[in-house]
């Protein structure tokens, strides 16, 4: 916009285009005086006093197109779209001819407002001029192309009752400062972002959600904020992990490198760059972790990908390192830049920027989620007014699904960009996402255990997420509503613990807090298989029972010399004899699918008690579900 800008200025003080209406030669003197000085004003930067100068120039001369043709372009220079408009009205009342040129500009404003179908139509009045240059021509009919796509997207999405009301963050995040690149723990209550302290150093700074609001914005604590650039960071959501780009730096392999920090007990840790399995000579940048950590998705302009810059992918390999990056590739990444990845924290849905795939010009907020099979699918444009015609920057969304927070240069800044917040639209949220924590522990120590935690898709059998928790045992993992899923912990050494959360069907209102006690795997040690599922009076296995039977196999194959016993058992309802007939074929179910997986005969019993041991009341429908259970026993090791 910038170079078109004085592209109308220039072109105008020199013009010799004379019409039958409008003749520059026969402007008033003291007008052009006025005008010479708006040109040198603006061509400084000095555009309010440039306005001012203009006003005097009309007040000279009000038919002086160039003039108002003028304050249009510093009015849409300045984002003052509707003024702009209004100005190259003005303009085109006077002389059709000589101001025909500016349709093009015209129609860019009124895209500005969101007024899309008339910004196609001026810039297909502007591309119907036969003596246009090829440059105007492809200028053209690039934003005819943009506006066209901005009409057929409106007509496609459900976006007319949809309200973009962005809310500042407050004078205890944002500063007369550059603030940019938001990014949040999963509770919401930590937000960490980018500020550039007197416009040359970016540096991290951090703020804490309270019950009244933000807490004053400080530098992160510890050894992370240096006197080199850093910034494009991503928090991991349990707040222990920091990745992001650092420029310049000593050690980098190229311009811009990822760089990695820890959380320690004081403070952040002394960044560490990722090494070559990720940095390259080239431009790396933007990096995100998935939520359970074991995935590192980043922007880079290596050689290889398909554009200019690309979104590559990195996976967390057991030793800790990172495997070399994989191009997302050709569905994702254009010939153009894309960038920005950020992973919610319902791990399906990724948002990110692009100036290659269809949009409103420049860099658009896209999104897509994740098939059942794990690759990423149909990438769709955010849509207006979240998408403009300026380039849009990093988005991020909370876990309540609906919460995004962005970077803005609006009318309220406190300075340049802010960080405001917004609600999003409804079709294109993430799934809203709580979470569990807790610590795992050895039952009979009560020492912290690190150990692997995993959440298990029970519809698809699919593997969502797998966290490792830290030396002491604690963990965080991420739980989108709207599925039916298996919670395993695991050890070696230990029988691993079984949990289910069925949010498929409910709409669960709070996080959970499960601090687990893991048993040694010892004689008579036992744990209730909460993911073993039958229908009523029945004892098929149903499908999401899958998962849970292969914890047991592995368990089996882990452990060659451990024996065990699967016992059944049911709530009071109905004969005591059909219950423990049914009790004891449900046991056998169990140890039928062991062994057809391998597991020999004789490591394998299986018990039916039917209703005669409960371990809740069976008054209560809430301890007829507990009863009713299937429970693994070693019986030897």
């Amino acid at each position: 916009m910038k170079s078109l800008f004085f592209f109308i200025f220039c072109s105008l003080f020199f013009s010799s285009i004379y019409s039958q209406n409008y003749s520059p030669s026969k402007v008033n003197k003291k007008a052009i005086n006025f005008y010479n000085l708006a040109l040198d004003k603006a061509q400084n930067g000095d555009f309010p006093e440039a306005l001012q100068l203009l006003d005097n120039s009309l007040q000279a001369d009000p038919k002086y197109v160039d003039a108002w043709l003028s304050k249009a372009g510093i009015s849409g220079e300045l984002k003052d779209y509707s003024n702009a408009v209004i100005f190259y009205e003005k303009a085109f009342a006077l002389d059709t001819e000589y101001t025909k040129d500016y349709k093009l500009p015209y129609a860019i404003d009124l895209a500005g407002l969101g007024k899309f179908d008339k910004a196609l139509e001026a810039t297909k009045s502007f591309l119907a001029d036969p003596d246009l240059n090829d440059r105007s021509k492809r200028a053209g009919e690039y934003r005819q192309k943009s506006f066209q796509f901005a009409v057929d997207y409106d007509q496609t999405h459900s976006t007319k009752n949809y309200v973009f009301a962005p809310h500042n963050l407050g004078d205890s995040v944002n500063s007369r400062d550059l603030e940019y690149y938001p990014s949040l723990t999963i509770d919401g209550k930590t937000i960490v972002f980018t500020r550039r302290v007197r416009n040359y150093n970016e540096d991290f700074f951090v703020s804490h959600r309270t019950d009244t609001g933000w807490t004053k914005a400080v530098g992160m604590d510890g050894d992370i904020n240096t006197n080199y650039n850093e910034g494009a960071q991503d928090i991991s959501q349990d707040g222990q992990w920091l990745v992001f780009t650092g420029c310049n730096f000593p050690e980098g392999a190229g311009g811009c490198d990822i760089y990695f920090s820890t959380r320690t007990k004081k403070g952040w840790g002394k960044a560490q760059n990722l090494g070559p399995a990720i940095n390259t000579e080239f431009w790396e940048s933007s990096p995100c972790l998935s939520p359970d950590k074991r995935e590192l998705y980043f922007s880079s302009n290596r050689p290889g990908g398909y554009g200019g810059k690309d979104i590559y992918v990195s996976k967390r390999l057991p030793n800790g390192g990172w495997s070399d990056p994989e191009n997302l590739g050709p569905t994702v990444n254009t010939a153009g830049d894309e960038s920005c990845p950020f992973v919610h924290a319902d791990n399906q849905t990724m948002y990110f920027t692009s100036n290659g795939h269809p949009g409103y010009g420049g860099d658009d907020l896209f999104m897509m989620r994740k098939q059942p099979d794990g690759t990423w699918g149909k990438v769709e444009n955010l849509g207006y007014p979240i998408n403009t015609i300026e380039n849009e920057g990093s988005l991020v969304i909370a876990a309540d699904g609906k919460t995004a927070y962005y970077a803005s240069d609006r009318s309220d800044t406190r300075g340049g960009l802010d960080i405001y917040s917004f609600e999003i639209r409804e079709d294109i949220r993430p799934n809203r996402t709580l979470w569990v924590q807790g610590k795992v522990f050895d039952k009979k120590t009560s020492d912290g255990l690190p150990s692997s935690v995993e959440l298990i898709d029970l519809s698809s059998n699919s593997l969502l997420s797998k966290v490792q928790t830290d030396e002491e045992g604690n963990y965080l993992i991420t739980l989108p509503v709207g599925k039916d899923y298996a919670f395993n912990v695991n050890r070696k050494g230990y029988l691993f613990y079984s949990q289910n959360f069925p949010l498929s069907q409910k709409i669960a209102d709070s996080t959970y807090t499960i601090d687990i006690p893991l048993q040694p795997i010892d004689v008579n040690a036992s744990i209730i298989l909460k993911n073993i599922f039958f229908d009523v009076n029945k004892y098929d296995l149903k499908p999401e029972s899958r998962a849970e039977l292969d914890e047991v196999f592995k368990l089996l194959t882990d452990n060659p010399n451990v024996r065990i016993s699967i016992s059944g058992h049911t709530d009071d309802v109905g004969k005591a004899a059909d219950n423990l007939t049914l009790s004891k074929n449900r046991a056998n179910a169990v140890v039928a699918y062991l062994i057809s997986k391998g597991i020999k005969a004789d490591r394998l019993q299986a018990n039916g008690f039917g209703a005669t041991k409960p371990i809740a009341d069976n008054k209560t429908e809430e301890g007829k579900a507990a009863n009713r259970r299937t429970e693994l026993t070693v019986i030897s090791k």
